[in-house]
């Protein structure tokens, strides 16, 4: 094909108005992109997310030769800019956004491939500057740097960002390239086909040039999630071109960078070890019992390892609250500090033992090239439910606690994939719901330990096919969910030693994240709550004088007896207390009562706080845990078998948890996806507990 180049609209030689150069660093994923950006901006690095979107957005200053400090924005990895999902829109809008330079990451070893997006943002104008990466791994096999230069037409500095060999020289070539003009490049001409629609669209939005015209004919097509302008969106709908027009950009790249590429490129990178590991961790029978051993560590992790640091984090929240409780005496603003902020901020930290070892175990899996393996394998199994094969991960990770397996939901490229993994992540039985669990058979199903150990089980895989039937119908009936499953296309990246700073520093980030956005959602819903089941403290007219009774008690075993039954006198006039009579009505078809009712209000702090609600509900003391044997009894002489598996079935279907919805809210932008959940699994949980309650009374179960 012959060169050919689009409409000038090259951006100026300097920054706009002197000011501080904007950069961005761009690349395939796997590339040593964010290695690189690390290395260049160090301390001054920040995270953040692009607006409206849960993608990292990584920023930096970037100190240039002359005293030069430039802003370095870090964009996601990509393949191409050919975007259907928003977040694949991301590079393509920093790239038309008018940067002054755009750093694009070459991998030495896979050279043609990952030179396809440089092809592409060439055709944008933009001055490029390559960061020829992983020259450690190519060896011998690194392509010259001059012929490479001379073939792309722009500064080509070798790098390897672990020691810092070459960085001196990208920054001089940085600052050489500011001070060119851009124009686009284009490698191949358009048929007249595709010319006369590239036509149409420049007509029709005169802002556009060929770039910007090919990739609204190639990427917006109805199905896609991208954020464009109206009239944008209607010109490429208008015009829309064929499957050969379609293809037509794509294998005239290809076909140029195979033909010169390929001159370059003398001697292939040996693959010999990764070869041979994959035989074994791909082998169908090999490879799946590899990686149960691998996420059995995983979950054992999050379930158990952290446990220790999870008691660690709630005993001395639970010892500060109580010293703050001796220094300033009985009181409502003490309650508030103790049981509103301070156990607010501990329902927030809690959390993070767990987040810190999701994090840990997903960087080093990724680094290392292992998580893309895992996403190949399960592939084949979630497509069926069409969920993607990363999904497994996050619904592995829910047994645990459904609120750092919403966040490992960013493994995932498109937004589709990751809401409808959130949107079933809550039905996999956490570990919170456990001591509800674990209280109810012991206390109401009969039988023996054979019995009530084969129900918690059941229970277990009750909600694995709850959340895999869940998935497969929201993405036949929910719109915006029923986006075309794409094929699974995924690059198997060759095996590396991690690189643990770069692990540890994105756990940090990551977790930092959480606390900084989601945990402040949390923490203010658990004041709300504590609120909604403190207030009002006065009793009705008409009992006792619990003051002057508990002063007089002639026992510690009899004051302790009183201030229980205060306490739950107290709850139950408060305005949780008196929410939960007047949801009475509408759980009564499930059996239960308005103490339940109050119940399932204060688990919305977290599911576990069910069982010292009914602690202090049941004048049994708000320190009541699943194994308290009063407990027990009080429910065995209140409710029955059929009762205690209708509420089982409740806790596993209904979203009990404010930290899950405030995860949620803050991945999705917005409070449509959380009240979505909330609503569809409220709903799921009534009507599959009332089938079970009524349809058991009916078959004389009651």
């Amino acid at each position: 094909m012959s060169d050919a180049h689009c409409e000038p609209g090259a951006p100026d030689a300097a920054p706009a108005g002197g000011g501080r150069p904007t950069l961005l660093l761009a690349g395939n994923p796997n590339v040593g992109k964010t290695t690189l950006f690390n290395a260049l901006t160090g301390a001054t690095a920040k995270v953040s997310n692009y607006p409206g979107i849960t993608v990292d957005k990584r920023s930096g200053e970037l100190p240039l030769p002359g005293g030069v400090i430039a802003s370095l924005v870090d964009l996601p990895g990509t393949y191409s800019l050919n975007a259907r999902s928003a977040e694949e829109q991301i590079a393509f809008d920093a790239l038309t956004a008018s940067p002054d330079a755009v750093i694009v990451c070459l991998d030495a070893t896979q050279l043609a491939r990952s030179a396809y997006l440089l092809a592409q943002i060439q055709e944008l104008g933009e001055r490029c500057v390559v960061a020829l990466t992983m020259v450690d791994e190519a060896k011998d096999a690194t392509p010259d740097v001059p012929a490479l230069r001379a073939l792309l037409g722009c500064e080509v500095v070798a790098v390897t960002a672990r020691t810092g060999h070459g960085l001196p020289e990208l920054r001089a070539a940085i600052d050489r390239a500011l001070r060119r003009d851009g124009a686009p490049v284009w490698r191949w001409t358009p048929s007249a086909a595709l010319r006369a629609r590239l036509d149409a669209m420049r007509s029709a939005v005169p802002s556009l040039d060929d770039a910007r015209a090919l990739w609204a004919l190639t990427c917006i097509d109805g199905e896609d999630e991208l954020e464009v302008a109206p009239e944008l969106r209607a010109a490429a709908l208008a015009n829309r071109i064929d499957r050969d027009q379609d293809d037509e950009g794509v294998l005239a790249r290809w076909a140029w960078l195979d033909r010169e590429i390929g001159k370059i490129v003398v001697k292939q990178v040996d693959r010999a070890l990764t070869q041979r590991v994959d035989r074994v961790l791909l082998h169908r029978a090999l490879g799946g019992m590899v990686f149960a051993t691998v996420m059995t560590v995983m979950f054992m992790a999050l379930f158990t390892w952290s446990e220790p640091a999870i008691d660690l984090v709630d005993r001395a929240f639970k010892w500060l609250g109580g010293e703050l409780r001796g220094v300033l005496g009985e009181g409502v603003f003490t309650d508030f500090l103790v049981d509103g902020v301070i156990g607010g901020v501990g329902s927030v930290m809690v959390f993070l033992p767990q987040i810190l070892l999701l994090f840990l175990f997903l960087g080093f899996l990724e680094d290392c090239g292992y998580l893309a393996r895992v996403a190949y394998l399960m592939d084949r199994i979630m497509r069926t439910m069409n969920l993607h094969g990363r999904a497994f991960v996050p619904m592995l990770s829910g047994f645990a606690c459904a609120v750092p397996a919403i966040l490992a939901t960013r493994t995932m490229e498109r937004r589709r994939d990751r809401i409808l993994t959130m949107m079933v992540v809550p039905l996999m039985t956490c570990s919170a719901r456990l001591p509800v669990y674990t209280l109810v058979i012991a206390a109401l199903i009969p039988g023996s330990y054979l019995t009530q150990a084969l129900l918690m089980v059941g229970m277990y895989v009750f909600s694995v096919v709850t959340a895999l039937a869940a998935a497969w119908i929201m993405s036949k009936t929910v719109k915006p969910l029923k986006a075309k499953r794409l094929p699974f296309l995924i690059e198997l990246p060759p095996y590396r030693l991690p690189r643990w700073r770069d692990v540890l520093r994105m756990m940090w980030n990551k977790s930092s994240v959480f606390l900084r956005e989601a945990g402040t959602v949390i923490l203010g819903c658990s004041i709300a709550l504590w609120a909604l089941l403190y207030f009002p403290r006065e009793l009705p007219a008409g009992h006792k004088d619990y003051a002057a009774l508990i002063e007089a008690a002639p026992t510690d075993e009899a004051k302790t007896a009183l201030e229980d039954e205060r306490s739950a006198l107290q709850l139950a006039n408060s305005y949780g207390g008196r929410l939960g009579h007047a949801i009475e009505p509408a759980i009564a078809p499930l059996g239960f009562d308005w103490k339940i009712g109050v119940g399932i209000i204060g688990a919305f702090a977290a599911r576990e706080v069910f069982v010292s609600t009914l602690g202090i509900v049941y004048a049994v003391g708000g320190d009541a845990d699943e194994e308290s044997e009063s407990l027990r009894e009080a429910l065995r002489g209140a409710y029955t078998p059929l009762m205690g598996l209708s509420l089982m079935i409740f806790f596993a279907l209904a979203c009990q948890c404010m930290s899950t919805l405030a995860v949620v809210k803050r991945e999705t932008g917005g409070y449509r996806w959380p009240a979505f959940l909330f609503g569809y699994m409220t709903v799921l949980a009534w009507t599959v507990s009332f089938l079970v309650y009524q349809g058991g009374k009916l078959l004389g179960f009651g």
